[in-house]
């Protein structure tokens, strides 16, 4: 009882000085004088490389609001730790479907992408995929130079994705962004080789591959290079000209999904393969990790229009609504050809719609979106449940059936169903009469297929060939936690 009237009293306090407050306060706003200036006007934010255009054509810029001043600088900031999250819940969701003796192993690879790419991306990744300093034939990579530790990437200038066009985001904040991406890219292609790979093979590879595979390809979608390699390029007014990729279907699930299916072709398959393989030895794991991912998928696409305005609502809603098509239809054809859905099939449609729409997200409305999810849920399953088993390669945890296939149509099915003004001012896509735009998908699907699928296969041979990929049978036998670890994530007393 007294605690009761303590509370009350000290709520009736609180509201009486805040009307208090309300009186002493002025009762109109101080006009403007002639000497102060007007409100900056909000400017609709240029995308990730060529993937947002402003509804209008822009003007050569005079500095808008000042970076932290702003909802969107809170809005990315947001997305920044949602797409890290996606991380640890992409390990969860590896973790529970390898089998216990290894679940640590998939967990330290993830957790060693956090750190070991965002320490690259810091020296000198940031800048060979968003200095417009290029180097190499045809607009290969940004200069790794230019921005080396950051140089120039201030906490306070707005980041310009072309000279004449202003975010009203900070550099440091787009960087932070993107480095999120780099982390999550590498981490897809562990479930390719996961239960076999010696880590100290992977702790070379990973810094390889995003160095020589994920920066070039950035550099080409999301920065948009003139010349060879000018896969997404934009105009002077930050209108798209080029390949669509909202959010990293091709930069991400693509270029991860070839890279996975190389690894588990130079790998080779798992001890047992095909008729002898560990079921997942914790489902309700890999249900959260799939939760996280979806949750923090919002984050992703979400983020990738760089501001907190109506192109983030579209992205936030058809991001949803396709995973939800996704993990339904997924179970519908389990239903349809097993008898049963399973929640392993619900979480892994779902995700394959989330890889689908990823570079469609702001593009497309919801009822495309939707499409989308189903398509990639059925393109998915066509390669987990028919060609893998049919081709016999061992992709443990299907990463190129999920990321790559649903990633390829994905970025196909975006310059069919783009909208004209939905972040794209020129023509729209195939449904709008613009078939130019399927070209120009394929064309970058084609690009990064070539080089990711060729130089991983490069870089995979030689690790072999100096220290060697694989561990050894008994080693596979015993389980990589405590081959590689000396530890077990379960402990019975």
């Amino acid at each position: 009882m007294i605690r009761t009237a303590f509370y009350s009293f000290f709520l009736l306090a609180m509201l009486c000085s805040g009307l208090v407050a309300q009186e002493a306060a002025p009762t109109t706003a101080a006009e403007p004088t002639a000497t102060e200036p007007a409100a900056a006007e909000p400017q609709t934010p240029a995308g990730v490389g060529s993937s947002m255009a402003p509804a209008d054509p822009v003007t050569p810029a005079v500095a808008p609001v000042a970076p932290g001043t702003n909802g969107d600088q809170a809005w990315m900031l947001t997305c920044c730790a949602l797409v890290l999250l996606m991380t640890p819940g992409l390990a969860f969701f590896y973790g529970g479907l390898v089998g216990r003796k290894n679940i640590l192993s998939v967990l330290m690879q993830c957790f060693l992408c956090m750190g070991v790419v965002s320490i690259l991306w810091v020296v000198v990744g940031f800048s060979m995929a968003f200095s417009g300093d290029d180097v190499g034939f045809g607009g290969f990579m940004g200069n790794p130079m230019t921005h080396l530790m950051l140089k120039d990437i201030s906490f306070t200038d707005v980041w310009q994705p072309v000279p004449t066009y202003n975010t009203q985001i900070s550099e440091q904040t787009f960087m932070a962004f993107q480095m999120m991406f780099a982390i999550i890219t590498p981490a897809l292609i562990i479930g390719a080789f996961a239960e076999r790979m010696k880590f100290v093979a992977f702790m070379v590879f990973l810094p390889l591959w995003c160095l020589v595979v994920y920066c070039p390809v950035a550099h080409w979608v999301w920065y948009g290079p003139t010349g060879f390699f000018g896969l997404g390029a934009f105009n002077e007014g930050a209108v798209s000209v080029g390949a669509l990729d909202f959010a990293g279907g091709t930069v991400v699930h693509i270029n991860a999904g070839i890279a996975a299916l190389v690894c588990c072709i130079v790998v080779g398959p798992r001890r047992g393969f095909p008729k002898q393989v560990t079921a997942p030895h914790n489902l309700p794991f890999a249900v959260l990790g799939a939760g996280l991912l979806w949750f923090g998928w919002f984050g992703f696409n979400g983020g990738s229009g760089l501001y907190a305005g109506d192109q983030a609502v579209r992205a936030f809603v058809t991001t949803h609504m396709a995973a939800a098509t996704a993990g339904v239809t997924w179970a519908l054809i389990e239903m349809i050809r097993n008898g049963r859905p399973t929640a392993l099939g619900m979480i892994t449609g779902a995700v394959a719609g989330l890889v689908g729409i990823t570079p469609a997200a702001g593009f497309v409305d919801v009822g495309s979106a939707m499409i989308i999810g189903a398509g990639a849920t059925i393109v998915s399953y066509f390669f987990v449940a028919i060609v893998k088993p049919m081709l016999k390669y061992d992709d443990s945890l299907d990463v190129f059936g999920v990321h790559g296939m649903a990633g390829i149509w994905g970025a196909i099915a975006t310059g069919i169903f783009a909208i004209k003004g939905f972040g794209y001012e020129t023509n729209g896509g195939l449904i709008e009469g613009n078939s130019y735009q399927v070209f120009l998908q394929a064309k970058a699907v084609l690009y990064t297929v070539v080089y990711s699928g060729v130089v991983s296969f490069v870089l995979l041979k030689l690790i072999d060939f100096t220290i060697g990929l694989r561990v050894s049978e008994d080693g596979e036998k015993m389980g990589l936690d405590l081959t590689d670890h000396a530890e077990t994530a379960y402990t019975i007393s």
